[in-house]
């Protein structure tokens, strides 16, 4: 049982981590699936969002009373939102309707003024990613604004180091490879570094949206997995902590999502099915006895209003 947590920023991180039982043929090995959307806004980027705003206070980047500027597909800004909320300082998000409602009500909700930027039919891609960066740092150049920039802030990967740890103590030493799928490519960094430290042999696998496959040499295209394949490198990509990449399309990642909530009980967005196809894949090649390790990135609970899961049933 969980001790009291002083705040709610205490109460991020120490998430579960289970077997999955039904999606995952039996000739493969063992996939485990760390639930993510335990932390307390329902996603992974809760430690990021107070890894890189609490490195921007002990610097003086940011001042009390300050206002903190991300551009955001939606779940690094409702985790910047709640931790904004938590500290007192304000928070400015520029956002877009490519991304799911859920998430921009959500941010509004803890109080971010929240700047819509149209896309080009809710197509995610490196046009849209690049206006949203652009339009961000404009806005951070006004008195007492930080911009946080996810995509070049080097405190990042720091945030998911006590990720790697747990991930490392809960399944004692006993994993072979980690598979997640890239946005900033801080997890996955982040993760590596801290398994790495314990045994350089467990294989990193990098997972990115086919349409759009540039961390495999690719073109860049659009597609619809929220919160990944920016559509270029991410500027802190580091190959050197990457063993593997493998692309998987949109279809079969929205698939494993729906398959993953009415088969295992696991209410996840399209990234994480991405995550699941993916280990899967890993996990067959391995064969039985060895184990596989990937996130459930955030809750289906934001994803509501998407295609992923359909209309209403009447």
């Amino acid at each position: 049982m969980r001790s009291v947590s002083p705040t709610m920023l205490d109460a991020v991180g120490n998430t579960p981590l289970v077997r999955l039982r039904k999606v995952v043929p039996p000739e493969c090995g063992t996939v485990l699936v760390k639930l993510e959307f335990a932390n307390p806004t329902g996603s992974m980027k809760d430690r990021v969002a107070k890894a890189m705003v609490e490195a921007a206070e002990r610097d003086g980047r940011l001042r009390p009373g300050g206002t903190v500027v991300e551009y955001t597909g939606g779940t690094t800004g409702v985790s910047l939102a709640f931790v904004c909320a938590a500290k007192g300082y304000r928070l400015h998000v520029v956002f877009s309707d490519a991304f799911s409602d859920e998430k921009g009500r959500t941010m509004a909700a803890f109080g971010a003024e929240v700047t819509n930027v149209p896309s080009d039919g809710k197509r995610i891609n490196e046009a849209l990613f690049r206006k949203l960066v652009e339009t961000a740092r404009t806005l951070a150049e006004r008195p007492n604004h930080w911009f946080c920039n996810q995509l070049e802030n080097p405190d990042g990967a720091a945030g998911y180091h006590p990720l790697g740890e747990e991930i490392w103590e809960q399944t004692v030493g006993r994993v072979d490879a980690f598979v997640q799928a890239v946005g900033t490519a801080h997890s996955l960094h982040g993760v590596t570094e801290a398994l790495w430290k314990h045994n350089p042999k467990v294989e990193i696998v990098a997972v990115e949206p086919a349409e759009s496959a540039v961390l495999s040499g690719g073109s860049s295209g659009s597609h619809r997995i929220e919160g990944i394949g920016i559509g270029y490198l991410p500027p802190l990509w580091n190959p050197k902590l990457v063993n593997r990449i493998v692309p998987v399309p949109t279809g079969e990642a929205e698939r494993m999502s729906r398959r993953l909530a009415r088969e295992e009980g696991l209410f996840v967005g399209t990234s994480s099915g991405a995550n699941v196809v993916a280990a899967a894949t890993i996990a067959r090649e391995l064969g039985p006895g060895s184990t596989v390790v990937t996130l459930m990135v955030d809750s289906g609970l934001r994803y509501l209003s998407t295609e992923l899961f359909g209309p209403v049933p009447r």
